[in-house]
């Protein structure tokens, strides 16, 4: 009998793996449409999303997290880049494989209030789509499996032949995520899916999206911008700026040391209750520049106290500073050890 170790297994592919996504927006103007600029909203943007897992995006508004969600199901089309999902390329599919991938790619979006159609009934929301991908016989069939689907959200199941307008804005988001686990899909994109929602009423959305990931293995990708639902729900988180990536890392990881001055900016916003923990406040000089004007080099180096002259100049490669931790910053050039942003502003403050 053999001794040899045995070969260890290769690593599980992940379920969602994203490559160079690019979106740009042409800005047309005049009579004649003509074209007079592009909207950079996602430039060069690569990720990956392992089964069972959340992927977190955040930034600012306009930094293009919207557009990458949106972009991943082709719900607005990428100019370039490869979304692989299920073993294909979904920005190469054409119109039938791609409705039969829609069935496994789902999204909850932002405002519950336009996202449900008033002239349809939750019975008529939820139900057509078990018809259309032929999971269900017809709307009779249907409706019994709407009925379950009412009652895992939270929601009575009588409440099947009222119109959108009768509910408020949490039950609404509720319908939302009934529409979107119906057809029992692997990969969800949550669009701001709380931000539009009381504080009370988030807690018990974010509580039911975990509680359906646990149910059905379900894996999301989690546009928002608020980091105390980024510390609650995620398992990793991107942070972009401008259509780029700047950060990528673990939750923990990215919490426990931020390293990009984007980063350390946005976490010192971010409430935090215990005083002990309370990041010293950083404010960041001047405003977002435009994506119809995106600086030269680093994107952030407008507002950075740290820039320096390569950062107007050379776009920044992505450095390991942490196991699954990567930052797009020149200054971690042969370094791991975080910069702290906030002694810089204040040293900048005093001169």
């Amino acid at each position: 009998m053999s001794s040899e170790p045995r070969p260890a297994s290769p690593p599980a592919e992940p379920l969602l793996r994203v490559e160079g996504l690019t979106k740009h927006f042409p800005v047309l103007k005049g009579f004649l449409r003509r074209r007079v600029g592009t909207v950079r909203a996602v430039d060069d943007v690569s990720f990956t999303l392992g089964r069972k897992k959340t992927l977190a995006v955040v930034g600012e508004s306009g930094c293009g997290k919207t557009t990458a969600g949106r972009a991943l199901l082709r719900l607005v089309e990428p100019d370039k880049g490869h979304v692989w999902f299920r073993g294909k390329d979904v920005p190469t599919l054409g119109a039938d494989e791609l409705r039969d991938m829609r069935r496994h790619m789902q999204i909850i979006f932002q405002d519950p209030f336009s996202s449900l159609n008033p002239r349809h009934t939750i019975g008529q929301i939820v139900g057509r789509p078990l018809v259309l991908h032929g999971v269900a016989a017809n709307m009779v069939e249907a409706e019994e499996q709407v009925r379950d689907l009412l009652a895992r959200v939270g929601l009575q199941p009588k409440y099947i032949s009222r119109y959108p307008h009768e509910f408020s804005g949490g039950q609404r988001q509720r319908i939302g995520i009934a529409r979107a686990i119906a057809l029992r899909p692997d990969f969800v994109v949550c669009d701001e899916a709380v931000s539009a929602l009381d504080v009370s009423v988030r807690a018990q959305v974010l509580n039911l999206l975990m509680d359906l990931q646990e149910e059905f293995g379900l894996s999301y990708v989690f546009v928002t911008h608020d980091l105390s639902v980024v510390r609650h729900i995620a398992d990793d988180v991107v942070v972009m700026y401008l259509g780029q990536i700047v950060e990528r890392a673990p939750r923990d990881s990215l919490f426990a040391r931020p390293s990009h001055p984007y980063t350390q900016a946005l976490l010192s916003a971010a409430p935090e209750p215990d005083p002990a923990k309370r990041r010293k406040r950083i404010v960041l000089a001047g405003d977002v520049p435009s994506p119809m004007n995106v600086p030269s080099g680093c994107r952030f180096h407008t507002r950075c106290p740290l820039a320096f002259d390569r950062c107007r100049v050379d776009t920044p490669a992505q450095h390991t500073v942490a196991d699954g931790h990567v930052v797009a910053c020149h200054l971690y050039e042969g370094r791991i050890e975080p910069i702290d942003l906030a002694a810089a502003v204040a040293d900048r403050a005093a001169v």
